[in-house]
């Protein structure tokens, strides 16, 4: 028996469940084009499920999705895998924890990302999402792991499942692929509402102690357990 039909049930699922999860980034007008991508982890193999690269959103199906192993080489599906596939798949070889990853060129998040700036944690919201402010990752170019080393050296040394590549865009990262995309929405929220913010003056920094205490009740408390 081959590794892909010893997990055909839940590549099904997970080629599914990231097809439709495209549609969230559309949705929320996190892209254009054909930019930006979500893939998941396969749980418990060294596998992921990745966009294919330059299909149109609207043409995303569960069968044009790809299944690459951890070091980007196709495994199964028609279609040529995202160009950030190298880069994915080095996120997941050195962040065990991480399940899903999502790429996108949101307009605010990446405004910040090309100064080259964190978003400040100035809000209630960053403080429950992403544990303080929104950090800025090196400039890497495209094509290899430069930008997954990049995520990975940035992400690694904090709480924030969102990074903005300089110059680039941001990338985001959760337990599974619907928690990555969570992130960036969050993201290009929190982008935008900070944005506005300094149009208006200089917005205020929350106090260490109160980001700490909002972060801890807002992963550990809130919602339904």
């Amino acid at each position: 028996m081959t590794v892909l039909s010893e997990v055909r049930d839940t590549l099904s699922g997970l080629r599914a469940e990231v097809a439709e999860l495209h549609s969230e980034l559309t949705k929320y007008q996190l892209v254009v084009w054909t930019a930006g991508n979500v893939s998941a982890r396969v749980p418990g193999r060294d596998l992921m499920v990745i966009k294919p690269s330059g299909v149109a959103y609207e043409d995303l199906t569960p069968d044009s999705m790809v299944v690459c192993d951890l070091h980007g080489t196709v495994v199964d599906g028609d279609h040529a895998p995202s160009s950030d596939t190298d880069a994915q798949a080095y996120v997941y070889r050195h962040l065990p924890h991480v399940g899903g990853v999502v790429h996108t060129h949101s307009t605010y998040a990446t405004a910040w990302a090309s100064r080259g700036e964190p978003i400040p944690c100035v809000l209630t919201m960053m403080a429950d999402e992403f544990g303080g402010d929104v950090p800025v990752g090196p400039f890497a170019l495209i094509g290899d792991d430069s930008i997954g080393r990049g995520i990975v050296e940035t992400l690694r040394g904090s709480r924030s499942p969102a990074v903005l590549m300089r110059n680039h865009g941001v990338f985001t990262i959760g337990k599974d692929a619907r928690s990555a995309v969570k992130a960036a929405v969050m993201c290009e929220d929190v982008a935008r509402t900070v944005h506005v913010s300094r149009q208006l003056g200089n917005p205020r920094p929350i106090e260490q102690h109160h980001v700490d205490a909002l972060f801890d009740r807002y992963q550990n408390v809130y919602g339904q357990r």
